[in-house]
């Protein structure tokens, strides 16, 4: 390693940032973090502010709750929450269950059309959103599950599990396989192996497929609004539509109503974000 000599005298470490680069990385990163906090804040700072003062640029002069209690009194926001947790909690049992067993399946055993799985949970990721509504409404319509719960996890489980699926595959690639074998030697069952041994050793991964999962069923908002009518049967993401019309907005509501979305989905973040680094990095360096 070589030194460098500032024309200061000063000796400076090969790879060692001078004050002026260090000062500009700092800037770059605070300004950064201004513009990433910003839209979130003023959401939260417009929610208590009278609706006719929405688009005023000053912060709250006429402090009010009154858009909160409007929400939740006078709206059918508790059925949308209701209908939110229904929803979502089966979506991510169900598919946290799915994309483990899928993603065991295809990192520990050889089978006939493994190869094509695998190409297939890719491919499904390649379709927009606005490509299936249409396929999947004339779908449900046929089973009967159009306006029913069912009918949009069935939805959300095709958009997490293909993904979660082949990022879970990655995590238990990075689990010796020897442990699998000592399972088998002590009389588990593969399933048992999988339950008893593999699963506590994949919590990172876990946590990753739940909160991508969770957040799948929580702020969707195209199927919800096309699967399900009547403000009582919506999710929250499709009762937040209700707050706009075709002339207007109810902004002060419409605030209030995504700050009350937003934080059950903070709240989830802050219990996986220790999870989050090592589930969403396994797999990507090989032993």
């Amino acid at each position: 390693m070589t030194d460098k000599t500032s024309t200061t005298g000063k000796v400076r470490l090969r790879g060692e940032r001078s004050p002026l680069a260090s000062a500009g990385l700092h800037l770059t990163l605070l300004t950064a973090a201004v513009i990433a906090v910003f839209p979130p804040l003023w959401l939260v700072i417009t929610s208590f502010k009278p609706t006719n003062d929405a688009f005023d640029t000053s912060l709250v002069k006429n402090f009010t709750f009154a858009n909160y209690s409007h929400v939740v009194s006078d709206t059918q926001f508790l059925s949308w929450v209701g209908n939110s947790l229904v929803v979502v909690g089966l979506t991510t049992v169900i598919g946290v269950f799915i994309s483990a067993t899928t993603g065991y399946a295809v990192s520990r055993f050889r089978f006939p059309g493994l190869r094509p799985l695998m190409w297939l949970l890719l491919i499904t990721q390649m379709f927009p959103v606005a490509v299936l509504i249409v396929p999947l409404y004339n779908l449900l319509a046929t089973l009967g599950m159009l306006n029913q719960p069912v009918g949009l996890v069935i939805t959300y489980l095709t958009v997490a599990v293909p993904f979660c699926a082949w990022m879970m595959k990655g995590y238990f690639d990075g689990i010796p396989a020897e442990i699998d074998e000592a399972g088998r030697v002590d009389g588990l069952t593969p399933f048992g192996t999988f339950w008893r041994l593999i699963m506590p050793l994949a919590k990172p991964g876990l946590a990753v497929t739940a909160f991508y999962t969770f957040i799948t069923g929580w702020a969707e908002v195209a199927y919800a609004s096309a699967f399900m009518t009547g403000e009582e049967n919506l999710t929250l993401a499709g009762g937040l539509q209700t707050f706009v019309n075709q002339y207007t907005a109810d902004w002060g509501s419409l605030t209030a109503a995504a700050v009350l979305i937003a934080a059950p989905a903070a709240v989830v973040f802050g219990l996986v974000q220790r999870h989050l680094v090592s589930g969403l990095t396994a797999g990507a360096t090989k032993s």
